[in-house]
């Protein structure tokens, strides 16, 4: 409750700005941020700030006494989250054009991601949406720009990105900027769909009165298109049809409209379409002939139709395969031939609103090297035509009005947000497939582990194999590496307010804590420290290199390694206790761990970082996996609910310890006692163990198994020889010649 009131109060208070001239009852954002900014940093040549409005939370950026931008503070207007599950604080000003003319990153709590990285890097980037312009913007959707991504913070900048997009955007409409419309939710005449409205089936009329709409590109506009492309490859690879041939002919209406649905589809079709669509979905109708289809490769890839998007004002709807469904039959009289006729559902919570004006936009893409494309968009404009709508009266008390706008806004900004990490999640399919594909392998060889470790030799080459992806894929190409500040973070949530949406933004760390606490209950904390951690990796491979290069292991003295393990749970413990007090501090001491200069960043970092993970690295070459034993806060974070683990599948003999100490002395980490228990929070569950357990070499109890079975096949097996004398075969016998 504490994060929701003061949530609520900004929704209320920035939804009545842009409904109603009410006053705001509480400090804006702006208001705690701004007596420490300086104009002219952020808008070159302004000299001061002006006073903050009233009705709205911006502040006039003034150059002596012109206004030459508003100013204004992206979380008093979006409520999207960072990693850290805090608002990024992002300064931003718009000039009288709808352009930004200025912005600066000044508070935020994303030290998870931001630690390490040069404050340059971030300082650039969100400096680099100087001059982007949000008219197109709001034709575009919001798409309408690249985001330029820096590796190891990709939530946080596309955090940024949707903050400032978004709140710029009803900014821009609240002051009427750049031609804007101002959002008038709950004021003024409203539309909506007349259901007793009737529609003429015939196709012709309803392309003459407008309830269908049309795109036709031939061949020539498509080349000309592309010769305009500033690539020059793009005019190279021109199609060689003919000028006037027909590249796509496309064709629109909104079939959710009743009259227009039965008149194109019939009677029985469109009662199929409205036991399809929820209260308040809406449909549209797309066909389409000529060489290009509208459709696109991706709906056979993954259930996206990537070359069409809906778009009405800053709202873009993307179709995928269960909002699609194909059309059998046109049966508006004279309607001609389509080689794809498709239905596709616009879901409620888009914001979508049938009354108001949208298109279609239809990417064309033009290959220009093995691996390589430009693209091209054109827009297929619809608004439904007058006859099929019917005025709204607005609600009779004006406190109804309020709370219709304000349930609204609530709704809109919850449907940004999810369409945020949605959108990070389908960005992210390749790796969560490879992430996915590597817990099921992983998985199979913990449940069949007795057959995954019989050869040993093939065993260690797998798990050297496999701790090569977790390294070069899951470390350095893909960032998934967790840390102990997740965990501090999960706390800090708990504490303040659960919010999924905060961990839904890194979909393969979202997938891998899922995975482990799975695996806890399983196997205990090896599954993750032994197999998916990149740093653990490192650490085993380079010391099977420094192995084979015959540099010396020191095998601590059991007495001193047993009073060592401790050290990683006080370090766990001192950390947890700071982050109660403060998490950005305790995420600043959480350096200890070397996973974002080695893994992260890749050692590219000030060199006392660097020269901190090549000391932990240099010992680990000497003493196996020397960070994992003695120092990793997370590892002893994990080893206290693997207590729980509701299994034990590491076998082991009852003369493990007493005598054999084989295992214990080949343990890699030492996690197993002299007296032949193995410690599960010590253990990385690399099975090595396993494989001395079935050893024909190693192990005693094995060998002494063989041993005996050989007596007894020897004192079974019947003795052959000469046979006795007197035995009729006696005289069969043919003695040697001397």
């Amino acid at each position: 409750m504490t994060l929701a009131r003061p949530l609520v109060c900004r929704l209320l208070t920035c939804l009545l700005l842009l409904v109603l001239p009410a006053a705001a009852s509480a400090e804006t954002v702006l208001q705690t941020l701004l007596p420490a900014q300086n104009a002219a940093d952020l808008v070159p040549g302004a000299d001061s700030f002006g006073p903050v409005r009233e009705d709205v939370a911006v502040a006039p950026v003034l150059k002596g006494a012109e206004t030459v931008a508003w100013v204004f503070v992206t979380s008093d207007f979006v409520g999207t989250t960072g990693y850290s599950g805090k608002p990024i604080h992002t300064l931003v000003a718009v000039d009288q054009d709808a352009r930004i003319a200025g912005a600066r990153l000044v508070k935020h709590s994303e030290p998870i991601v931001l630690i390490g990285i040069p404050e340059a890097k971030m300082t650039a980037v969100v400096a680099g949406y100087t001059g982007l312009d949000l008219v197109a913007e709001a034709r575009s959707g919001g798409t309408g720009h690249e985001v330029d991504i820096i590796s190891g913070a990709t939530v946080t900048v596309m955090v940024i990105d949707d903050s400032i997009i978004r709140s710029g955007l009803k900014v821009a409409r609240a002051l009427g900027l750049g031609g804007l419309a101002p959002e008038t939710a709950g004021t003024g005449p409203r539309f909506g769909i007349d259901p007793e409205a009737t529609a003429e089936a015939d196709w012709h009329v309803m392309e003459g009165d407008g309830t269908l709409r049309r795109l036709s590109l031939d061949v020539g506009q498509v080349n000309a298109a592309f010769a305009a492309n500033p690539d020059p490859r793009a005019a190279a690879r021109a199609l060689t049809e003919a000028p006037e041939t027909t590249f796509i002919e496309m064709q629109a209406a909104l079939v959710s409209v009743p009259a227009i649905g039965q008149a194109l589809l019939g009677e029985a079709a469109a009662a199929n379409l409205r036991g399809w669509l929820a209260e308040g979905d809406q449909a549209v109708a797309v066909m389409g002939r000529g060489l290009y289809s509208f459709k696109g490769s991706g709906y056979v890839r993954g259930g996206i139709f990537d070359r069409i998007v809906l778009i009405q004002d800053d709202i873009s709807v993307r179709f995928r395969d269960r909002d699609h469904r194909r059309i059998n039959a046109i049966t508006a009289e004279g309607a001609p031939e389509f080689t794809e006729m498709d239905l596709f559902r616009i879901p409620a919570e888009s914001g979508f609103d049938p009354a108001k004006p949208f298109r279609i936009q239809l990417l064309v893409h033009r290959e220009i090297g093995p691996v390589e494309k430009v693209f091209q968009t054109f827009d297929l404009g619809y608004q439904l035509p007058p006859q099929f709508l019917r005025a709204i009266a607005p609600p009779p008390e004006q406190a109804a009005v309020q709370n219709d706008a304000i349930a609204r806004a609530e709704r809109e900004e919850g449907q940004a947000q999810s369409d945020l990490w949605k959108r990070i999640w389908q960005d992210s399919t390749v790796k969560i497939g490879i992430l996915a594909a590597m817990l099921v392998v992983l998985t199979a060889v913990f449940f069949f582990q007795h057959y995954a470790v019989r050869n040993g030799r093939r065993f260690w080459w797998f798990r050297m194999a496999y701790l090569t992806v977790t390294l070069v894929v899951l470390g350095w190409m893909f960032n998934a590496q967790l840390s102990v500040v997740n965990l501090m973070a999960l706390f800090g949530s708990l504490v303040n307010g659960f919010s999924w949406q905060a961990f839904l933004l890194d979909p393969l760390t979202f997938i891998l804590w899922f995975a482990l606490a799975a695996a806890l209950l399983f196997w205990g904390r090896g599954a993750y420290c032994g197999w998916l951690c990149p740093f653990g990796a490192l650490q085993e491979i380079t010391n099977q290199i420094a192995r084979k290069l015959r540099v010396p292991q020191w095998t601590l003295p059991w007495g001193l390694h047993e009073r060592l393990w401790p050290v990683k749970y006080m370090i766990f413990l001192g950390l947890f206790g700071v982050s109660l007090m403060s998490i950005e501090q305790a995420e600043h001491l959480a350096e200890v761990e070397p996973f974002k200069t080695s893994i992260i960043l890749k050692f590219m970092r000030a060199w006392p970082f660097v020269a901190y993970a090549l000391a932990l690295l240099a010992a680990g070459l000497f003493v196996e996996r020397f960070y994992c034993r003695y120092l990793c806060p997370l590892g002893a974070a994990l080893a206290i609910p693997a207590r729980l683990r509701m299994f034990d599948w590491l076998k082991r003999y009852h003369e493990c310890g007493n005598p054999c100490q084989t295992c214990a002395n080949e343990c890699p980490v030492q996690s197993i006692h002299p007296t032949g228990e193995i410690n599960p929070n010590e253990c990385i569950n690399c099975l090595h163990c396993q494989v001395l357990y079935q050893s024909e070499t190693k192990c005693p109890v094995v060998i002494k198994k063989l041993k005996r079975r050989e007596k007894l096949a020897e004192s079974t097996a019947p003795k052959l020889g000469m046979p006795p004398a007197g035995h009729p075969n006696a005289a069969r016998t043919t003695q040697p010649t001397l």
